[in-house]
């Protein structure tokens, strides 16, 4: 008695059941990747960036105080670095990188701007040669954080250090490859090779039992399976690498302040295309549901063919 309506029925199973696990394995596995890429590139490295250009300018704000007189404290270079300061905390917030606790930290910060503005104020409408002047320029320098018995929690500076080391930690696990994602990506490894395995071998089943040269949907299933799994772990790899490049990239605040915008410009470039292949996840049950159906499809009318041939 023939076997052969038993040994496609057993190789039918094997090639759905292989052709779902693989799906759902490689789905989330790469969702595992991809869903964290355009939270990176588009909120919390912006976030991180904005701190660091809410600093500098607050720093060249100080500067201007500094380096003019009475009729330069509130002069327009001053009011326009504090202008870039609040609305870079602002850009900060909308990013809601920390959530809840990050927007009450740029709230505090901001209120605190008023506050340093305000001393800076109060010194430009004293005489030249007044020693309130002095003291209000230490009040507030004392306020931003730049005085020297200054670093502690209260002042300017120190709060936005803390949401920059905040929104650095976000930043960082977004971009980790933790070992559930190792655990994943070799499950798909396992899988597709054990899948691609299983479509060669029914194909010389098919060969050799009925000296076809080729099945066709099983070649064409087999090519989906080739082509498809590679290049989605290629793209994780080189999306991870992407992600790793851009939290290196703001890890320590730039020196110069005209490198703040060198710097996001590098970072978005890194992470440009991550919207759409961070969509690509929605293809991936598709691909599995054409690899099964294809393998149904190839393997059914000769499963029926036997059937036939049993009833009669």
């Amino acid at each position: 008695m023939s076997t052969t309506r038993r040994d496609l029925i057993r190789r039918l199973r094997l090639l759905l059941v292989l052709a779902t696990a693989t799906t759902l394995a490689l789905f989330f596995a790469y969702r595992g990747v991809h869903d964290d890429t355009v939270p990176l590139s588009t909120a919390s490295t912006p976030g991180i960036r904005a701190v660091d250009t809410a600093r500098s300018a607050l720093r060249q704000a100080n500067a201007v105080v500094r380096e003019t007189g009475a009729e330069g404290d509130t002069s327009g270079e001053f009011l326009t670095q504090i202008s870039v300061a609040q609305q870079s905390l602002a850009l900060a917030a909308s990013e809601n990188v920390t959530g809840l606790t990050g927007r009450h930290d740029v709230q505090t910060v901001t209120g605190l701007i008023a506050v340093y503005s305000g001393w800076v104020e109060r010194r430009g409408r004293e005489p030249e040669g007044s020693p309130l002047r002095a003291a209000f320029l230490h009040y507030a320098e004392k306020v931003l954080g730049l005085e020297a018995e200054a670093g502690t929690e209260g002042d300017i500076m120190s709060r936005l250090d803390a949401l920059r080391g905040e929104q650095l930690a976000e930043a960082r696990r977004q971009a980790a490859f933790p070992w559930q994602l190792w655990l994943g990506w070799c499950t798909v490894a396992v899988l597709y090779a054990v899948l691609c395995g299983a479509l060669l071998e029914t194909q010389r089943f098919l060969r050799h039992r009925f000296r076809r040269p080729v099945q066709l949907r099983l070649l064409a299933a087999t090519a989906v399976c080739a082509l498809g799994v590679p290049v989605l772990a290629w793209q994780t790899l080189s999306a991870h690498r992407a992600m790793t490049d851009s939290v290196a990239g703001v890890q320590v605040p730039p020196a110069v302040p005209d490198a703040v915008p060198e710097g996001a410009g590098e970072v978005r470039g890194a992470l440009a295309d991550a919207g759409f292949w961070a969509s690509l996840s929605d293809l991936i049950p598709l691909g599995g549901a054409v690899v099964a159906a294809l393998a149904l499809w190839g393997l059914w009318p000769r499963i029926a063919e036997y059937r036939f041939r049993s009833q009669r």
